[in-house]
């Protein structure tokens, strides 16, 4: 997918029309695709947490110190420049999906490895106001996380949104990954393994997603889906 998020796909945002928009930026960052402008690190709706950067930050120093890399041999490895690599350690700049999912396929983690939080033990309550939403460049796609990020997990869980005429290509997730999506508003049409399926508002569908696919809106309006991707094993 994209998102996750995404534990969403790593993606590549671009217009149904074929203006690729998958190139986002913030200032001073040395390759034009590693980050987003810092509207982008805005709330995307009212009342999203804004500390993700830091959190994201704190995670990459540990995933990276504790396999013993390097900022020089990750960015090798990852293909972000280490002095991208280096400015989101320190949580000053809010990577893109597309930079999250280099990274997290890199360290051989799960998305939601990198933008964990930890929490204490219990049931946990996730508040609209507290979600952690990543959002595309333009906004026209986003991805909320609807489960707690406080220790490794094989199983996450999104509510993704797509503007009517927009198209969001994922990159394969690591081997043995699933989709498993719905849509509750909107139309949408995924093109995996050569296939287009369409789906209309009420429908599913369960995919292998270690392979690149994309999801397009062909309406005017926006659609919304939720996501349920399982790895085939707990790794971060």
């Amino acid at each position: 997918m994209g998102i996750l998020g995404p534990g969403l796909g790593l993606v590549k945002k671009k217009k149904a029309s074929g203006t690729n928009v998958a190139s986002q930026r913030v200032e001073k960052a040395s390759r034009p695709e590693e980050a987003a402008p810092p509207a982008a690190a805005q709330p995307a709706a009212a009342g999203e947490s804004t500390d993700l950067a830091p959190v994201v930050g704190a995670n990459l120093r540990r995933l990276r110190t504790r396999r013993g890399l390097s900022l020089e041999r990750l960015a090798q490895i990852s293909g972000v420049s280490r002095a991208m690599l280096g400015q989101i350690e320190l949580g000053q700049s809010a990577p893109t999906i597309n930079v999250l999912w280099k990274i997290a396929r890199a360290l051989e983690v799960t998305f939601s490895a990198l933008i964990s939080a930890r929490t204490q033990s219990g049931a946990l309550v996730l508040r609209s106001a507290e979600s952690k939403i990543l959002t595309s460049k333009d906004r026209s796609f986003s991805s909320r996380a609807l489960f707690p990020f406080d220790e490794p997990r094989r199983v996450e869980f999104y509510e993704l949104r797509l503007a009517g005429g927009s198209v969001e290509d994922a990159d394969a997730h690591p081997p043995g990954t699933t989709e498993n999506l719905v849509v509750t508003a909107g139309t949408i049409e995924i093109d995996v393994a050569g296939d287009t399926h369409r789906l209309d508002t009420g429908d599913s569908i369960l995919f292998e997603a270690d392979t690149p696919h994309a999801y397009r809106n062909p309406g005017k309006t926006e659609a919304v889906m939720y996501l349920v991707m399982t790895y085939a094993e707990e790794i971060g």
